[in-house]
């Protein structure tokens, strides 16, 4: 099974292992529709377990952003569930702890974890926590 790790945002990415332990990521997709092609191209492949950063909008975010941040990650989950790709959520906190990367904000210490977690991939930071959730959620499995 191709276990999925999912960073919600514009910046954020998605990364799968699959059953052999390899892994990949890609920056979060620019349009719903490519966001549904990458999810129909990965459930083709085997996923069945997408775990999804629980996320929520902040007070930094004027109305029309966390608007579209919102909508943004319910296409996201109304996808995976329409393709038969099962959702957790997963707290930052959470797979931070258990990966040893409490972050604090800084996306440099979860890009710096994943780059020694997966050091033949070309880690960034908008694939960094992505990768982090999906080997999160390979240790659950």
């Amino acid at each position: 099974m191709t276990i999925l790790g999912i960073d919600p945002g514009k910046s954020g990415g998605i990364a799968w292992r699959d059953r052999d332990g390899n892994a990949c990521a890609a920056k979060m997709p620019d349009t719903v529709g490519d966001l549904v092609d990458k999810l129909i191209e990965l459930s083709a492949a085997g996923a069945r377990k997408a775990y999804i950063e629980r996320v929520s909008s902040s007070p930094q975010m004027g109305v029309v952003s966390a608007f579209t941040f919102g909508r943004g990650v319910g296409q996201l989950e109304a996808s995976c569930y329409a393709l038969g790709i099962a959702v957790e959520w997963v707290l930052p906190r959470k797979w931070q702890g258990a990966l040893g990367c409490l972050t604090a904000g800084d996306k440099n210490v979860s890009k710096r974890r994943a780059q020694e977690l997966f050091p033949t991939l070309r880690v960034t930071h908008a694939t960094a926590d992505a990768l982090l959730i999906a080997e999160f959620g390979r240790r659950q499995a």
